[in-house]
């Protein structure tokens, strides 16, 4: 079992990349049940302020620091240097990884166009690639009926991968009610259909290692991403450094 860091209630992980993409092929392979989550910091305060969200999030096989402020809470609190894993740059290794291996992948999530987009970038450069499937749920709530159907759906694809692309929390609780039904992994990347289509742009290299990648996002969406960065964000720091000093009490 991997040592377990708690960042204001979320149980982090204590793994390195090229470990986490090995138990992703291990369990898919197996086509044993189970999910993935990419802890950001929107993430970590949405599961802070909804007790049952975290519960979902933490019922996750891996919970792994997607945001760079994650990585670095890991250090500053449990003196660990903890690697950033981010949804972002997982996807992609995941997809070079089961060109070499033959495993199945179900893209699920975003738009009927985008999907198509995605499908085509991938194949271009994976000419041999396995996509068991793709399929884009309706925005809204799905009935039992629809989610059985879709459950049913990707377990007769035969997939061994899913990557779910429905945004935080939507996709982790979709992820977190499959769980010992759809048999594969699952993985909830979020954006990361947007990027890999190439309709979204991430951060220069140089402002990731910053952890300044939010800033950029900022700049590409401001209206909707204003109070998540300016509020969520500063409530985070607050909390963060309120448990540093707590914790630095307690030894003295």
């Amino acid at each position: 079992m991997n040592n377990k860091m708690d960042i204001l209630g979320l149980q982090i992980d204590s793994v390195r990349f090229a470990e986490s993409i090995t138990k992703v092929f291990e369990w898919g392979f197996a086509h044993a049940s189970s999910y993935v989550c990419f802890a950001n910091v929107h993430m970590t305060m949405e599961a802070f302020f909804d007790h049952q969200f975290q519960k979902e999030v933490n019922g996750a096989q891996l919970v792994l620091a997607d945001g760079k402020p994650i990585a670095k809470a890991c250090k500053w609190i449990f003196g660990e240097k903890q690697e950033r894993i981010a949804g972002m740059d997982f996807m992609p290794r995941i997809i070079d990884a089961a060109a070499t291996t033959g495993a199945g992948l179900f893209f699920y999530g975003s738009t009927p166009e985008l999907l198509k987009i995605l499908e085509s970038k991938i194949k271009d450069q994976y000419p041999n690639i396995k996509i068991s499937g793709m399929f884009s749920p309706p925005f809204r709530k799905l009935s039992q009926e629809e989610m059985d159907g879709h459950i049913a759906m990707i377990n007769q694809s035969g997939a061994n991968i899913v990557l779910v692309s429905l945004g935080c929390p939507k996709q982790e609780k979709w992820m977190a009610a499959c769980y010992q039904k759809i048999n594969a992994v699952m993985l909830g990347v979020g954006g990361a259909f947007m990027v890999m289509a190439g309709l979204q742009k991430r951060a220069p290299l140089w402002m990731q290692r910053w952890g300044l990648e939010w800033l950029y996002r900022l700049s590409q969406e401001p209206g909707r991403l204003f109070k998540r960065y300016f509020v969520t964000n500063t409530v985070f720091i607050y909390l963060l450094f309120k448990t540093i000093i707590q914790k630095k009490w307690r030894r003295v």
